[in-house]
């Protein structure tokens, strides 16, 4: 992770992430969690990665509580902006974090691509990484109508998109309901101390998970932008 956000100058273009708890980095005292923007450097060269996704946040959530606004103010020519949301903004219960994926969802998105753009900068769409369901032995989707609200999306406004929900889905059903529990933050009471009384996630990843999750964005970047990774 470098210290673009403190405006330290930096010889890479900086690949900023906005996203959610998927994508978030974790301090050590809740390890094994960690969020697949926590480690895409692993695979990624020649920039300078920001991790700025957040626990909790929509794509409204995130502009409003002023997270935008730290990216809108170091983001610069040549730079990327990874954009991951979904989970968040289907909580119809909360409104400071809800979004519809017809009209508002892709409304909040389109911000986060102009501001991209109007910096030179290119952004990339993503659509919500899978929750591990499995129902007669495959997974479900559990994001409604936002990933193809992302997808629709991107062609609308010509941006690359990263059907992350697709690959995620793909990689847990090539693993298997039980294998892929492997891929998650499950943990034993007292087995790590972060979590005394033990942890049954199936949305948050623990570093295996998170690894497997970046190597698939990562991928599909390289595939994308051939020779700049």
């Amino acid at each position: 992770m470098c210290e673009a956000l403190h405006n330290e100058v930096t010889q890479y273009p900086k690949l900023f992430i906005a996203g959610d708890s998927t994508a978030a980095s974790y301090y050590s005292g809740m390890f094994p969690m960690m969020g697949w923007g926590q480690v895409i450097d692993y695979f990624l060269s020649g920039v300078c990665v920001v991790n700025l996704a957040q626990c909790g946040r929509s794509s409204k959530s995130f502009i409003d509580e002023g997270w935008f606004r730290l990216i809108e103010e170091r983001i610069s020519q040549g730079d990327y902006l990874l954009i991951q949301f979904g989970h968040n903004d289907e909580k119809s219960e909360d409104p400071a974090r809800y979004t519809t994926p017809e009209e508002t969802f892709p409304q909040y998105l389109r911000r986060y691509i102009d501001l991209a753009k109007s910096h030179g900068a290119t952004p990339v769409l993503i659509t919500p990484v899978a929750r591990r369901r499995f129902e007669n032995g495959h997974t479900v989707n559990t994001h409604g109508a936002y990933p193809e609200a992302v997808r629709a999306l991107a062609q609308q406004e010509n941006v690359v998109c990263i059907d992350l929900s697709a690959l995620s889905q793909q990689l847990m059903d090539e693993m298997g309901e039980e294998d892929s529990k492997t891929l998650f933050t499950k943990t034993k009471p007292g087995e790590f101390p972060g979590y005394p009384e033990g942890h049954d996630d199936d949305t948050h990843f623990c570093q295996q998970g998170a690894i497997a999750i970046a190597y698939l964005v990562a991928k599909e970047m390289k595939k994308a932008f051939p020779g700049k990774f």
